[in-house]
């Protein structure tokens, strides 16, 4: 991101394509990621971004050569799980967001977890509903992995892209779906999945 007084922030802006849709990527000027969404509006990647820099004025700039975060993506969805595990990120929010969405990066791919052990892994045992507003407001989708929690009961549970795009994500990992329990499946993936996200962290 770049700031100017007049433009606001400057954010670079790519669209990657994915078997479950496009995604919108953003980073700043340093080339760091700093959102991840999976749709393809601009106005939407704006608000999410000025949601958590509180900055009304967001500028997204097409990027004039490729960032390392959208080929480290693209290296995912090819098949190099490990491409976006030292993904450099920028993530803004309260320090138990923060706290949140680091250890979702500790999971590794192919696995999952659920709230309550994510909850207690983070010595907050009775934390599990402050747990899963903080996985569903990560702002930066795959590579921090929020789509590896599951719940208790070994359902997928909510997922802000939707719950065809968390089954591909994980099953494209590695991860045995079958003793999982199934939701009732969703329309393909496409554009109609539109990210959920939080309200602006104080």
């Amino acid at each position: 991101m770049k700031h100017d007084e007049k433009i606001g922030l400057t954010f670079q802006l790519e669209r990657v394509p994915t078997p479950c849709g496009p995604m919108l990527l953003a980073t700043d000027e340093e080339g760091i990621l700093c959102a991840l969404d999976w749709d393809n509006d601009d106005e939407r990647m704006r608000r999410l971004l000025g949601q958590y820099y509180r900055e009304n004025n967001i500028r997204l700039a097409v990027g004039r050569s490729e960032s390392i975060g959208r080929r480290s993506l693209e290296a995912y969805v090819a098949g190099d799980l490990h491409a976006i595990d030292a993904l450099p990120v920028r993530m803004r929010g309260t320090p138990f967001q923060r706290e949140v969405w680091e250890a979702l990066r500790g999971i590794p791919a192919a696995t999952t977890m659920s709230y309550g052990a994510l909850a207690a892994q983070l010595n907050r045992p009775s934390g599990m509903r402050a747990v899963g507003l903080a996985n569903g407001s990560n702002p930066i989708a795959v590579v921090v992995p929020c789509h590896r929690v599951i719940g208790a009961d070994g359902s997928l549970t909510g997922y802000g892209g939707g719950l065809e795009r968390k089954r591909w994500l994980l099953e494209h990992e590695g991860v045995d779906l079958s003793g999982l329990k199934r939701a009732p499946r969703a329309k393909p993936p496409g554009d109609q999945f539109r990210l959920g996200f939080a309200p602006a962290a104080e």
